[in-house]
């Protein structure tokens, strides 16, 4: 079981100690997506990947048996139009020892997971890589399960075995921590409005007032 810290500052996600693995975000896992409203996963899987990418966290991507169940989102190979994605034909990512090495060269501890479907492509490796101690986050509401029943019960067992679970926005709060700093601040700005619902329409209507000097 993994020997994360459970409270405390440093239960919290930093940039430096994070490395994210997005998994089969893929058409033939969308179609059988049942436990959240299919647009709401791509919205933030894809948010969660520009997040990423706005502060320099190491993504892996991984897809299974592509030429059968279709290529990972475009819009999350557009963020990282350099990566080829990891094509795997073992259902468990985690025993998939390219994954693994890729993991382990960024030399980061604290590993963040998203995938279709929570109950299975993202609870085995999730679960295998608690237990050789990696500190593991699965993105919850970037992930999704074949019912409801199967996502509840997959996040369940993943926190029986040291998994903690997050939301993508918790994810990108946790890694910009103060608005003060100025650096990932437009970056994070930009991810909030085309990504994070409300909120960047609050947002782009407080920036419209401002323009204009209206109050």
């Amino acid at each position: 079981m993994s020997t994360q810290n459970k409270a405390g500052l440093d239960a919290l996600l930093t940039p430096r100690e994070s490395v994210l693995v997005l998994i089969d975000h893929q058409p033939f896992q969308f179609a059988n997506l049942n436990s959240h409203e299919p647009t709401m996963i791509v919205n933030n899987a894809v948010g969660l990947a520009k997040a990423a990418k706005v502060f320099d966290v190491p993504t892996i991507l991984t897809t299974v048996l592509e030429e059968r169940g279709g290529l990972l989102l475009q819009d999350v190979r557009d963020v990282f139009p350099e990566q080829q994605p990891i094509n795997r034909t073992i259902i468990n990512t985690w025993e998939d020892q390219r994954v693994v090495d890729a993991v382990k060269a960024t030399g980061r501890k604290k590993l963040i997971i998203a995938g279709l479907w929570t109950e299975v492509c993202v609870a085995m490796p999730s679960i295998q890589a608690a237990g050789e101690g990696f500190e593991v986050f699965v993105v919850t509401d970037a992930s999704g399960g074949a019912s409801k029943e199967a996502h509840d019960m997959a996040v369940r067992r993943m926190i029986q075995a040291g998994v903690a679970p997050i939301t993508w926005l918790a994810v990108m709060s946790e890694w910009q921590r103060d608005y003060a700093r100025e650096k990932t601040l437009p970056g994070l700005t930009e991810v909030l409005l085309q990504h994070a619902g409300a909120t960047g329409v609050a947002f782009a209507w407080e920036s419209q007032l401002l323009a204009t000097g209206r109050s």
